[in-house]
């Protein structure tokens, strides 16, 4: 008896550490409720977070959100002051750029909200950048986005365009569209200031976001294409019909815990469409079976705590991309490393739904669910393991 006290002693002892790097995690968690406490246990082994969660509101622009919070993580990390860089300004260029697209494909390719995270990269290569403060991109009257009506009329526009009864195209179109969008989200000024100096978005971004577009590589796994070459990412919103390096499976663990372990945070795109992804409980993982063949009570507890994971491999990763299981619906922001209450690894993650969520809009992710379910992830090429980083074409 006196051994099982003392061991329960050093356990509470043990579970009551905490070092200055689970801060921000253990104050999320004071924000649970009891339950919530008792369900999942996390410690934060690498916590790279530090500009605020927020809210894209009624609008399909995740890929702006966390594309834009990996660029404000890599200024700060570079020792820049943080600047809240305006994540409507990068989808407002991208819905241009998409326009021009939609245009000269006649209409055979998508429209809508959704973009890639190398479309913030290229948009801030080739519009620079904006702070939010100067181009919220509210001008319709709310206080936060609702893109249905403005995307509605903007493809209608295009649809119109491209069905053109009068032969040749006229170039009138383009300032039309863009005058649309400056109806719905403002004009962009062609100077501002900002702190007492004058800028234009491409000298704010090269004077004070100061970062170089061309060392962000952008990775994911197939096994249909040559390993360590680019592959065009085959997902409805890749309008700019850019590739991604493609990898072998084991090698997207690798360069993200490489990347957090050595300063640097990742942006990820990937499915959140499955039951085992909940955004309320912060969760996301890989349950042995499938929802559809859990029983009732299964179901009901697949978020009470840690549970051994399904076994995922290349093939079963590939499968899913091919029957739809997958499909490409969300970016966030994996900013840390944490470990639950049985010592298996989870990724912290930002996300861009407010912070109305047990972990006050973060959530952490298996490394299983990451190996499953990620589309593609966006990296500092300084972020990449050597050995990998020698090996891309």
């Amino acid at each position: 008896m006196k051994k099982i006290i003392l061991s329960l002693i050093a356990l509470i002892i043990a579970s009551s550490t905490i070092t200055a790097q689970d801060n921000l995690v253990n104050s999320l968690k004071g924000n649970q409720s009891d339950s919530a406490k008792i369900k999942f246990q996390f410690t934060s082994i690498v916590n790279l977070e530090n500009s605020p969660v927020k809210s894209q509101g009624s609008s399909g622009t995740c890929w702006s959100y966390s594309g834009n919070s990996f660029l404000e993580s890599e200024m700060m990390r570079n020792g820049k002051e943080f600047v809240d860089i305006s994540e409507i300004y990068t989808a407002r260029c991208a819905y241009i750029e998409r326009a021009k697209n939609y245009v000269r494909m006649h209409g055979n390719i998508g429209w809508g909200d959704g973009a890639e995270l190398h479309d913030v990269v290229a948009i801030y290569k080739k519009y620079g950048a904006v702070p939010y403060e100067i181009y919220t991109g509210l001008n319709y009257g709310t206080t936060k986005n609702k893109f249905g009506e403005m995307q509605a009329a903007l493809e209608g526009m295009l649809k119109g365009i491209v069905s053109n009864k009068n032969g040749r195209l006229t170039k009138n179109w383009l300032p039309a569209f863009i005058a649309a969008l400056d109806s719905y989200l403002g004009k962009v000024p062609e100077s501002f200031t900002y702190k007492g100096k004058e800028y234009t978005p491409l000298t704010f971004a090269s004077e004070v976001v100061g970062l170089q577009p061309d060392q962000y590589i952008e990775l994911s796994s197939f096994t249909y294409a040559p390993n360590y070459e680019p592959t065009l990412l085959m997902v409805p919103d890749n309008w700019s019909l850019q590739n991604v390096y493609n990898i072998p499976f084991e090698n997207m663990t690798d360069i993200v815990d490489n990347a957090l372990k050595n300063g640097y945070t990742v942006a990820w795109a990937t499915d959140v469409s499955e039951k085992y992804f909940s955004w309320k409980n912060g969760v996301a993982i890989v349950p042995e079976k499938e929802f559809e063949d859990m029983d009732a009570e299964e179901q009901k507890k697949m978020f009470d705590g840690p549970q051994k994971e399904r076994e995922i491999n290349a093939e079963v990763r590939e499968n899913a991309f091919d029957d739809y299981t997958t499909t490409d619906d969300h970016g966030m922001h994996i900013v840390g490393l944490a470990k639950d209450q049985y010592d298996k690894e989870y990724y912290m993650v930002k996300n861009s739904w407010g912070d109305k969520n047990d972990y006050k809009g973060y959530l952490y992710v298996s490394k299983t669910y990451f190996n499953y379910k990620t589309t593609a992830f966006l990296v500092n090429e300084a972020a990449i393991p050597g050995n990998i980083l020698r090996k891309l074409k």
